[in-house]
């Protein structure tokens, strides 16, 4: 029998068997993320945000498709990215979520809903979404390539978002959770706090690897006092100058000086 005791909560999870312990797992993850939609779904956010989406609700078809298929063992290392793109993990339910990607490689499809309040200029069309995650066009694509088969690099890795929720202005502008008050973001990060330590303690991971500077600050403070190493690689957002020069290359390269590649 194997157990993990999370180094902030005391929360033991039993596992037994390997395929009781893929199961738990599994079912963990999901636990966890249903209680971190229940969490955020409590928590008030004021003007100039007006619309809030939240994937683990109308997109659970698509994470739990995720979890259920990729997250039934251990892993080596957890890529963690900030929110959903209004083109991929709102979409599909998966983190970094491009369309086309998520269905042929990571291997889910399956019917999205729409959200409550949705923005006109922001539909949610789920798998029939024509419009491309850049972001997640450029990170799954480099797994993609590395390993052709999607097994081989969910045997060891995984992706996940720290923030569950996207959202909106009036005017359809995206707001990342940087940029929302500190009173707000207080309550938000405790919930996502909280809900990365479950992760961590369920899927034991060495390496926690922020997509980008706020998931790697995040996790540092998040799983302080955790036995485990954190750093980050560069975003691979079209906002970012330096991503548009070649990001696959510069990514690899950061992992393997890190050595987690």
């Amino acid at each position: 029998m194997l157990s993990r005791r999370s180094a902030t909560s005391g929360t033991a999870i039993q596992l037994t068997g390997k395929n009781k312990m893929e199961n738990e797992i599994s079912q963990a993850c999901m636990a966890a993320a249903e209680h971190l939609a229940d969490a955020v779904d409590a928590l008030h956010f004021s003007e100039p945000t007006t619309h809030i989406y939240n994937p683990l609700r109308y997109a659970w078809a698509g994470h739990r498709s995720y979890l259920t298929q990729h997250a039934g063992d251990r892993k080596k290392v957890i890529f963690l990215g900030m929110n959903p793109g209004p083109f991929g993990m709102a979409q599909t339910g998966v983190p970094f979520g491009e369309i086309s990607l998520v269905r042929d490689w990571v291997g889910v499809d399956v019917a999205i809903e729409r959200p409550v309040n949705e923005h006109p200029k922001r539909p949610i069309d789920g798998f029939a979404c024509t419009r491309s995650e850049v972001s997640g066009r450029r990170l799954w694509g480099l797994f993609a390539e590395k390993y052709p088969d999607a097994r081989d690099f969910f045997a060891d890795h995984f992706v996940a978002n720290y923030c569950p929720l996207v959202f909106m202005e009036a005017t359809g502008r995206n707001r990342t959770p940087d940029k929302l008050p500190a009173v707000e973001s207080a309550a938000l990060y405790a919930a996502c706090d909280a809900h990365l330590r479950t992760l961590v303690d369920v899927l034991r991971p060495t390496w926690i690897i922020g997509v980008g500077a706020f998931a790697e600050t995040r996790a540092k403070v998040a799983l302080e006092g955790y036995d485990l190493q954190t750093a980050r690689i560069l975003h691979p957002s079209p906002a970012s100058p330096a991503a548009n020069r070649g990001w696959a290359q510069q990514a690899e390269k950061q992992l393997k000086a890190l050595g987690v590649w």
